[in-house]
C-alpha cells in the first residue's frame, strides 16, 4: 500500500507521528464504453468552452462561480490555504464509542506509525481499548477539513471520516406520521421470525454475487472466441494524471498535559466561587483539551468573506457554500 498523507496525532502535548493509507478498495470488474456498432472506445474530452481547445488535466485549475463572476484559484493558491498545509490529526475530544452515530460513517483510513519508535502510537491504542472511547479528531485531506472518528481495529488505529451534521439528510416522510396499529401477536410473530434468522455476523460469509457472474461471462466470452483485438478498438489509452515527525518523551509529555489540565480545573473553580456563581466558572474553566474542542468546534465550518481572486486563501461565504458546490460540480461536468 502506498501512503497518502503524512503527519502527526496531537493530543496535549504528546505527539504520535502516522502516515495514512486508504483502509477500503473497490473489487468491482471495470467496464469501459464502447460504440455497438464495432466495439470502438469513447472517450471524453476536456474542452474549454472559450477557446474549443482539449485541455490536459494538467493544465486545469479550479474556480469558485457566482452569478456572473468566475474566481479561479490555482493549484498553488489552494496549497496556501493554512489548514492545507496543517500536518496534524488533532485530537477534539475522547467520547463513548456509542454516542456515534454510522449514519455519520464515511471513507476508513489505517495509521500506520511513522516515528522512531511505536510507543506512544501503541499506547494510544492500549488507552483507547481500556477506556472503550473513541476519539474524535479534525484534520486536513485534499482540500477539506475532516472531522474523524479515531478508534481501534485488531492492533491498528482506524480514522474513520464523519459526515457533517448538515449533510445528513433529514427523513421528512409524511407516511411515519400516520397512526398504526400493531397487535401483540403480530409483535410476537415478528419476534419468532427475528429469532429464526439469528446469528453472529462474519462478512466472509457474504459475496457480491452479481461481480461473480460478471466475472463468468467475461471468462465465457473469452473461452469461445467473442473478443475483439484491444489495439484495434481501443488505441492508446490516455494517462492522467513527509519527513517523519519527531516524538517528544512521551512520559513528560503526558505529565504536563495533565497537570496544565488540572491547573486550569482549579483556577476556573476559583474564579467560579469568586464571581458568585459556581456554573459561570465552571464553564470557564475546564480542561486545555476542551478549550482546544471548543475552539475548533466554533471553527468548523467558517462563514469567510467572498473570495477574492487576489488573495489565495480566499474561502466561499458560509451562505452560499450549496450553491457553490452545484456550480463548481455544473462546471466539471463541462470541463469534462
Amino acid at each position: 500500500m502506498r501512503a497518502i498523507w503524512t503527519g502527526a496525532i496531537t493530543f496535549g502535548l504528546v505527539n504520535v507521528p502516522v502516515k495514512l493509507f486508504s483502509a477500503t478498495e473497490d473489487h468491482d470488474v471495470e467496464l469501459h464504453q464502447v460504440h455497438a456498432r464495432d466495439g470502438g472506445r469513447i472517450r471524453y474530452q476536456r474542452r474549454c468552452e472559450v477557446c474549443g481547445e482539449a485541455v490536459e488535466y494538467a493544465d486545469i485549475d479550479r474556480a469558485y462561480v457566482e452569478d456572473d463572476e468566475t474566481v479561479v484559484l490555482t493549484k498553488e493558491e489552494l496549497e496556501a490555504i493554512p489548514q492545507e498545509r496543517n500536518r496534524e490529526i488533532s485530537v477534539v475530544e475522547f467520547v463513548p464509542t456509542d454516542q456515534l452515530d454510522p449514519i455519520m460513517f464515511e471513507k476508513s483510513y489505517f495509521l500506520r506509525p511513522a516515528g522512531k519508535s511505536a510507543k506512544a502510537y501503541v499506547l494510544l491504542r492500549r488507552t483507547l481499548e481500556q477506556t472503550d472511547r473513541t476519539a474524535i479528531v479534525q484534520f486536513a485531506l485534499r482540500q477539506k477539513t475532516r472531522i474523524a472518528a479515531l478508534r481501534v481495529r485488531d492492533d491498528v488505529l482506524v480514522v474513520q471520516n464523519l459526515l457533517w451534521p448538515d449533510e445528513v439528510r433529514e427523513a421528512e416522510f409524511p407516511e411515519l406520521d400516520e397512526r398504526v396499529r400493531i397487535t401483540a401477536k403480530e409483535l410476537q410473530l415478528s419476534a419468532a421470525l427475528v429469532k429464526s434468522f439469528s446469528g453472529d455476523f462474519d462478512a466472509t460469509d457474504f459475496h457480491d454475487e452479481y461481480q461473480e457472474e460478471l466475472r463468468q461471462l467475461v471468462r465465457a466470452k473469452l473461452a469461445a472466441g467473442d473478443a475483439l483485438d484491444t489495439e484495434a478498438t481501443f488505441g492508446d489509452a490516455e494517462e492522467e494524471d513527509g519527513s517523519d515527525a519527531e516524538v517528544i518523551d512521551l512520559m513528560a509529555a503526558l505529565k504536563e498535559s495533565v497537570q496544565r489540565s488540572r491547573a486550569a480545573k482549579k483556577a476556573g473553580g476559583r474564579r467560579g466561587a469568586g464571581g458568585g456563581s459556581a456554573a459561570k466558572g465552571a464553564a470557564r474553566s475546564g480542561s486545555a483539551g476542551k478549550r482546544t474542542a471548543a475552539k475548533k468546534s466554533s471553527a468548523k465550518k467558517p462563514a469567510a468573506k467572498k473570495p477574492d481572486a487576489k488573495k489565495p486563501a480566499a474561502k466561499k461565504p458560509a451562505a452560499k457554500r450549496a450553491s457553490a458546490k452545484r456550480s463548481t460540480a455544473k462546471t466539471d461536468r463541462r470541463a469534462g
